[in-house]
């Protein structure tokens, strides 16, 4: 049975639209031409919520310069329902579409306009006595309300998501500083054996890199409580009242629970979208963090029994279809999937946020989507690494151990007593016949027992010596 529809209109004429469809014409005529992986890539909900925000601050000060009260009251609940994500299913919209986002805008000035209706006890499609032009987009254009949704967007995923998720990683990866730093290995450069360091100081350079990354992340912040709402359709203001923007920002900042304000230069915020570039490159770069230290966790687990077995990490699920009792480490595996797609989302918003052409950039949903999609697989990656990988990580002791005193780069303590030269002869010797490095040591006559047990001690091994005249 065929569903039930209304007729809206725009400036094209008559189409019908679902009757329990909140959305009006231009969102019905979007769905037809933009048939581009519905629904599965439908604007974020991150998008819709700061649409809510947005048009709900533009109602309170509109209403500062002459919209109808009672029309400004009904758009805020209406708005404040769709900023609660209430509405969610009445934006069906693809990011494919016009690269300012004038569908996006419309979509939520037609669901705002009749759920105002219908609040008032209108006629849904009647645009009376609520507009979505003249009132829910009063003194606006897409031009400037879709970049303003997309830095609200933006910083409230950055916040309450993603500077969250890394932190609670830095701070599980700091607890195994603490609980490794005891524990001395061996360290590799190049693959090969290098001088030791403790697992804890390796374990050190992850939550340094991540400290690194935070500050990354929290400087993007700034640029991004930009608003470019005010600037209109080309940057100058045209159809706003002079405080209109400053309005806009102090609302917003009250209803998003965070700091805005108005963009400086509105013509720059409209055609160029270098702050969204530069926050997605911040997460390219702790996407190439995370892989790293993903890599190392996962190499210094592998074995268990026939590679480095440095790392215990925890059994989560059965690894193989084919090999019994096998284990892998998916963990790791999953975060540098996650890491990779990152790096590709930023390849895309760096062509994005060149192509603004003259007053508008015309990649803006591609910007936005790209840039929330890798906060969020982001987020949830290093939250699900804390959980079932970071906080059951275990180190074998004893095969550190082993493979400790294995080493021959521990000749590396004699430089400074034998030389460089003898050095490196007492390692060749040792690897070639298969001798213990003090074997090799004393059969060269390059020092006696008890000088090579005095010098070649990991655990002095570990910082600067203080120097001594």
């Amino acid at each position: 049975m065929a569903a039930s529809t209304r007729t809206e209109t725009d400036a094209f004429g008559p189409i019908e639209v679902e009757s329990d469809k909140y959305w009006g014409a231009q969102t019905q005529r979007s769905l037809g031409n933009f048939k581009i992986n519905q629904p599965q890539d439908r604007m974020p909900e991150g998008i819709v919520r700061a649409f809510g925000i947005l048009k709900g601050a533009a109602a309170e000060v509109n209403m500062r310069y002459g919209l109808d009260p009672k029309i400004g009251e009904a758009i805020k609940q209406a708005a404040a329902e769709v900023a609660s994500l209430k509405l969610i299913d009445h934006f069906p919209l693809v990011v494919w579409q016009t690269g300012s986002g004038t569908q996006s805008n419309m979509n939520a000035n037609e669901v705002i306009s009749n759920r105002a209706i219908e609040i008032l006890g209108g006629q849904m499609g009647s645009k009376k006595p609520v507009h979505p032009n003249d009132h829910v987009n009063m003194s606006a254009s897409s031009n400037d309300s879709f970049p303003t949704v997309m830095h609200i967007a933006a910083v409230l995923d950055f916040e309450e998501r993603l500077i969250p998720a890394l932190t609670n990683l830095r701070n599980a990866l700091q607890k195994k500083v603490d609980e490794f730093n005891h524990i001395i290995k061996i360290g590799r450069t190049h693959l090969q054996d290098a001088t030791p360091l403790t697992l804890g100081q390796e374990f050190s350079g992850y939550v340094a890199q991540l400290d690194r990354n935070l500050e990354r992340i929290q400087a993007t912040l700034p640029h991004l409580r930009q608003l470019a709402q005010g600037g209109t359709a080309v940057g100058t203001g045209l159809n706003t009242y002079k405080g209109f923007a400053e309005g806009i920002a102090e609302e917003v900042s009250k209803l998003a629970g965070t700091k805005f304000v108005t963009a400086p230069n509105k013509f720059e915020v409209l055609a160029a979208h270098d702050s969204i570039v530069e926050a997605s490159g911040a997460l390219n770069t702790l996407a190439c963090s995370l892989f790293k230290i993903a890599q190392d966790i996962r190499y210094l687990g592998s074995g268990p029994r026939c590679g480095l077995g440095e790392l215990i990490l925890p059994e989560n699920e059965p690894g193989s279809s084919i090999m019994p009792g096998k284990v892998n480490p998916t963990q790791c595996e999953a975060l540098t999937m996650v890491a990779a797609q990152v790096m590709g989302n930023h390849t895309a918003a760096t062509i994005g946020g060149m192509n603004g052409q003259f007053e508008l950039n015309v990649f803006k949903p591609l910007l936005i989507r790209n840039l929330l999609h890798s906060s969020r697989i982001l987020s949830d990656a290093m939250n699900s690494f804390v959980e079932h990988l970071v906080d059951g990580l275990k180190a074998d002791e004893k095969r550190i151990s082993t493979l400790l005193h294995e080493s021959l780069m521990l000749v590396t303590c004699l430089n400074p007593i034998i030389g460089y030269d003898m050095a490196s002869k007492v390692a060749k010797n040792a690897h070639k016949k298969g001798l213990t490095l003090k074997q090799s040591a004393l059969e060269l006559n390059a020092l006696s027992e008890e000088e090579f047990d005095k010098y070649v001690r990991p655990e002095l091994m570990l910082a600067p010596k203080e120097y001594k005249k």
